[in-house]
């Protein structure tokens, strides 16, 4: 038998409103009473009935989450920080992923205004602000990361990539390298582009311009073609930069084919200090990106929106830091010679 909160709430003694704000923990109650309310819903097998709740309040307790791939090892930390903020408040999570392609992503976004979503966290640059239009036209707020400034109904974490970017060209410049090349991430990718950008010019600053520069997708086996594509130029260089973890554990692996060691012939770095990098062998060296901390902004940013009455969206900004581990190592003056 089902029982229901106002038996709950005659058990405990409380009012209805106090066996909400328990269940709900969203505002302070004595913990008496909140003792009282806890052993009455162990003791009934009690449960929310979230959909009762939501005809009741005329309010969802919803939360979504637009990810890429769910097998990308970028993502569990957001998730883990966005989802553990939400339970901590009371809401439910929706994690949808859009896997890059424009129809899903359609699909994702009706979803979740179908589902009455109380606000969403887009933390892929492959969805822009056009595609969730319906979404902010229904009331729906928004955040998102690295896209353009906050405003109405949407607001905007940026990864501040040039500190960790600066940090890591410091760090091969002591190290004497000079031939760089850059394996960026997809053309149409709007945060990979940026790191490109940033990566191009501070190494140009520096003296280090890119003997070459490529696009590449966010996986290991198209870092591992790139690399195989700079090793049949003329100038090959003594440190590569990758866009993402995953290209730069392709880049290891093939430059190991072709009979070129990291570090002591090729350097490589990486950005984001996914959970295998320092599995990598050698450990990679790694721009991090806090994404935990990133999940845990996302939640503040929409809690903010959805408690403000004008719902005007904020920009955050979160710092990078540079990584050393052993794929990086000073510069070898000998000519290296690859496998054909």
């Amino acid at each position: 038998m089902a029982h229901t909160m106002r038996e709950v709430s005659r058990r405990a003694g409380v009012s209805l409103a106090t066996v909400s704000r328990v269940l709900s923990n969203t505002q302070y109650v004595s913990e008496e009473a909140r003792r009282r309310v806890l052993s009455a819903v162990r003791e009934f097998d009690y449960f929310k009935n979230v959909h009762a709740r939501r005809l009741a309040t005329g309010r969802s307790d919803l939360l979504g989450l637009v990810i890429s791939e769910i097998a990308n090892p970028y993502f569990p930390e957001i998730i883990r920080g966005y989802q553990a903020m939400a339970w901590n408040r009371g809401f439910d999570v929706l994690l949808c992923n859009t896997e890059y392609d424009a129809e899903r992503t359609k699909a994702v976004m009706r979803k979740l205004r179908e589902s009455d979503a109380r606000g969403v966290a887009i933390v892929t640059s492959s969805v822009e602000r056009s595609m969730a239009s319906e979404l902010t036209a229904a009331g729906i707020p928004l955040v998102f990361c690295n896209s353009d400034p906050a405003s109405k109904l949407v607001g905007n974490i940026c990864i501040e990539y040039e500190h960790g970017i600066i940090k890591a060209i410091q760090h091969v410049v002591e190290l004497g390298h000079r031939d760089t090349a850059v394996i960026a991430g997809p053309a149409d990718n709007r945060t990979a582009v940026t790191i490109k950008n940033a990566l191009v010019s501070g190494l140009t600053a520096r003296g280090l311009k890119p003997v070459c520069v490529l696009e590449s997708d966010y996986r290991v086996d198209a870092g591992a073609s790139a690399v195989r594509e700079i090793l049949s130029c003329p100038e090959i260089p003594t440190v590569v930069f990758c866009g993402n973890d995953l290209i730069a554990m392709g880049a290891m692996s093939a430059l190991e084919e072709s009979g070129a060691r990291v570090p002591e012939d090729v350097s490589v770095i990486g950005i984001d200090d996914i959970f295998f990098a320092f599995l990598a062998r050698p450990p990679l060296t790694t721009i991090s990106v806090p994404r935990e901390q990133l999940g845990v902004k996302a939640f503040e940013a929409l809690d903010k929106m959805v408690k403000l009455k004008r719902q005007k969206g904020s920009n955050y900004i979160l710092e990078t830091d540079l990584v050393v581990r052993k794929s990086t190592a000073p510069v070898r003056r000998l000519t290296l010679k690859v496998n054909s």
